[in-house]
């Protein structure tokens, strides 16, 4: 199987996961006109599927290091391919709270506050369980980042309380999101081999977690999101035959979102062996910078906003850069 080599290599994998998590989500606004969210989201889970499979064909298959794909699930414990799926559903909770706050507040407030949530408390569960890297550089960075989320809040409280229309419930969805992704990884990772030169017994590669991480996704999506089908967030109930109804262009729409996030997902895995979970987890979720630029100057989610509010939103991407550079520097 293909392992990454060195620590810079590893940084360029994470910020390749950083631009993938941070840009999925403009799918979803590209296909919010014509599209529900519920409907949506069952192509993006089928777009990680396909990703996830396609990688553990490809990388997961070649090569003389590690142990091969096919290989790998014939001595995989039961007990690991069930945490890698637990990982899954964990993930699918969060993302489907976050995807409704994306349709709510947008991605300028669901990603700074969802996803710098998940940040903070990912990155101190994955160092407890993995502690590499110096741990002042790694919680400096994460309570900047903590800093930056507060900011981000209060940026649209102030717009919430003069636009007629915006609910806070997006901000609560985005909190949940948050507390709930911040869990998922470890889940995946504690079902690896550390070492992906030397597999383990029982343990599985990088390529066979992602893999049984996203059936987790695929599998929990039949529960989680029928019932979001049902009693959505926001507006009447869809249905399955709705979602046959769609357009091919819909569809390829949702499968590219889920392909973009799962290529994120396989390099921030794929990196964890040089970079350490928690710094790999933590630099991919610098994603929250990138949704955050797409929404601010793209998307224009803040344009009706107070006076003020724009120097606000510049002080919360300054302090995230400083931080994910401090959580860089810690390796």
């Amino acid at each position: 199987m293909f392992i990454i080599e060195t620590y810079p290599l590893a940084v360029i994998f994470c910020i390749i996961t950083m631009l993938c998590w941070g840009s999925w989500a403009n799918t979803q606004k590209l296909a919010a006109s014509t599209w529900r969210f519920e409907l949506f989201y069952w192509d993006y889970v089928i777009g990680i599927v396909l990703i996830a499979t396609l990688f553990a064909f490809t990388l997961g298959s070649v090569g003389e290091e590690g142990r091969g794909f096919l290989e790998d699930i014939k001595q995989a414990d039961s007990s690991n391919i069930g945490s890698a799926m637990l990982g899954g559903v964990v993930f699918n909770i969060a993302n489907i709270l976050l995807g409704a706050a994306i349709s709510i507040a947008g991605m300028a407030v669901a990603f700074p506050v969802g996803i710098g949530l998940a940040l903070v408390i990912g990155v101190i569960v994955n160092y407890m369980d993995n502690p590499v890297g110096n741990s002042y550089m790694i919680f400096l960075g994460v309570a900047l980042v903590a800093a930056a989320i507060l900011l981000n809040a209060y940026a649209y409280r102030r717009t919430a309380s003069q636009s007629q229309g915006v609910s806070s419930k997006g901000l609560a969805l985005s909190v949940v999101a948050g507390v709930l992704m911040g869990y998922f990884y470890k889940y995946v990772a504690q079902a690896m081999f550390p070492n992906f030169l030397v597999p383990e017994d029982g343990k599985l590669s990088p390529y066979t977690a992602v893999f049984f991480f996203s059936i987790g996704i695929f599998l929990s999506n039949f529960v989680f999101n029928t019932f979001l089908m049902l009693r959505p967030f926001v507006g009447s109930p869809v249905s399955y035959g709705d979602y046959f109804g769609g357009s091919l262009k819909n569809h390829l729409t949702g499968i590219l979102g889920g392909a973009i996030w799962c290529v994120g997902m396989a390099f921030s895995i794929i990196a964890s062996d040089k970079a350490g979970t928690a710094i790999s987890y933590g630099l991919g979720q610098g994603a929250t910078v990138v949704a955050a630029l797409w929404g601010i100057y793209i998307w224009k989610e803040f344009k009706n906003a107070p006076k003020g509010t724009s120097t606000i939103l510049n002080a919360m991407l300054l302090l995230y850069i400083i931080g994910l550079a401090l959580i860089i520097a810690a390796r």
